[in-house]
């Protein structure tokens, strides 16, 4: 794989991983067959931003944890809205690094 290609790749997305996380998907995509980069490259990943702001305003109702794909919880999250406001309070604190860790496994699943 080309390193300058690469390199855009991480430097681009960066916000949707954890940062200790960019040396390992650096070397595994430089690793990675050519044929694989076009599926790569059109990976939607969720924005973390967005989803603390969704977390905000309707935590309660768990849409941000149906939004990363965390069914369970967010259905958790419904019927107790949001665990009477303290497991949305814990979320806003949560969330991003959530979003991130989804976003890793999404890519980690067409990497290896």
């Amino acid at each position: 794989m080309d390193a300058q290609r690469v390199d855009m790749f991480t430097m681009s997305n960066s916000k949707f991983f954890e940062s200790h996380q960019l040396p390992q998907i650096r070397e595994r995509l430089l690793q990675m067959d050519d044929g694989k980069w076009s599926i790569i490259q059109t990976l939607q990943f969720k924005d973390p931003t967005i989803m603390l702001i969704v977390s905000i305003l309707v935590g309660q109702l768990g849409i941000d944890r149906f939004m990363i794909g965390d069914t369970g919880l967010g259905v958790g999250k419904l019927l107790t809205c949001g665990g009477l406001g303290i497991w949305t309070i814990v979320d806003w604190f949560l969330i991003m690094g959530a979003t991130r860790e989804k976003n890793m496994e999404k890519l980690s699943m067409h990497l290896y």
